[in-house]
């Protein structure tokens, strides 16, 4: 993303999380407060195309999860709960009641509204609540290949083994992606996310160890929007509804054109923005 988008003014914060984590986020905007965190591979500053139009009607803070940009690294013993951890300080500290979470993120808003009645209003896109098993036969060549210092290398045995990208991909050699993606991620993007790789990993052992509890976010009883990409798999939209089936206020919205990663690019991400905007405002 480049740095030349239009946004309000940032300010800085971070918050002291249980272990002692430095968690950041960016803040934007007046209004109601509002916190946004993102997915995988994503720090703020991908975010700040949804937060700058969210900002038109709510102070944002856009959180940089541990592991990432403006925060403490993931630590040994990383997991889940240390996720919840850190949205709760953060939580404390702006004294958000609304949420925005992206994939992972929207994961980890939902595991935190399950057990702790912080937010008033969640609206998600596409989170990463396994309702099926989660491949992981891509997670040993990729840490193989991460150690060896080939960051192509790993990132493509997770493009093609995580079940994410679309399946022509899945086929295709891995010298032929070598050399595209030498060509397509070489700039301030993919120096962004190689950093992340890592904690890549260690978020999709997380998100593996999550199936089979579905039924567990029938707790969360905030009024949930739940957003969805008309152009996301098929299976993929067929789990997020199973999501909507088990969360007691849910409502599913499909954005036709729009894909997983649309919140995170310049011009998609303020689509999202303005189809979640009249619910958290609780029009």
């Amino acid at each position: 993303m480049s740095r030349t988008i239009d946004t309000p003014p940032l300010r800085r914060g971070t918050a002291g999380s249980a272990d002692g984590t430095a968690i950041g986020y960016q803040t934007l905007g007046t209004g109601p407060d509002l916190i946004v965190i993102g997915g995988t591979l994503r720090t703020s500053d991908d975010y700040l195309p949804p937060a700058a139009t969210l900002a038109r009607s709510f102070t944002v803070h856009v959180v940089d999860r541990r592991g990432r940009g403006a925060s403490d690294p993931q630590g040994p013993g990383y997991c889940l709960a240390r996720e919840v951890e850190d949205l709760r300080a953060v939580q404390a500290a702006t004294g958000a009641r609304l949420a925005f979470g992206h994939s992972y993120g929207g994961l980890v808003v939902l595991e935190t509204a399950r057990s702790f009645p912080l937010f008033d209003r969640i609206a998600i896109y596409e989170p990463g609540v396994p309702c099926s098993p989660v491949p992981t036969a891509w997670m040993a060549p990729f840490r193989e290949r991460l150690a060896a210092g080939d960051h192509y290398g790993a990132f493509i045995h997770f493009i093609q083994g995580s079940g994410g990208a679309p399946d022509f991909m899945s086929k295709l050699p891995h010298w032929y992606l070598r050399m595209v993606f030498r060509i397509a991620f070489r700039g301030p993007a993919w120096q962004r996310m190689r950093p992340l790789l890592g904690a890549c990993l260690s978020e999709h052992e997380q998100l593996a160890a999550q199936y089979g509890r579905l039924a567990e976010f029938a707790d969360v009883t905030a009024p949930v929007l739940l957003l969805v990409g008309g152009r996301s798999k098929p299976e993929h939209r067929a789990e997020f509804a199973m999501l909507r089936d088990t969360l007691p206020d849910a409502t599913l919205d499909t954005i036709d054109g729009l894909n997983h990663l649309s919140p995170t690019e310049p011009k998609t991400g303020p689509v999202v923005a303005e189809r979640a905007l009249p619910f958290l405002l609780g029009r």
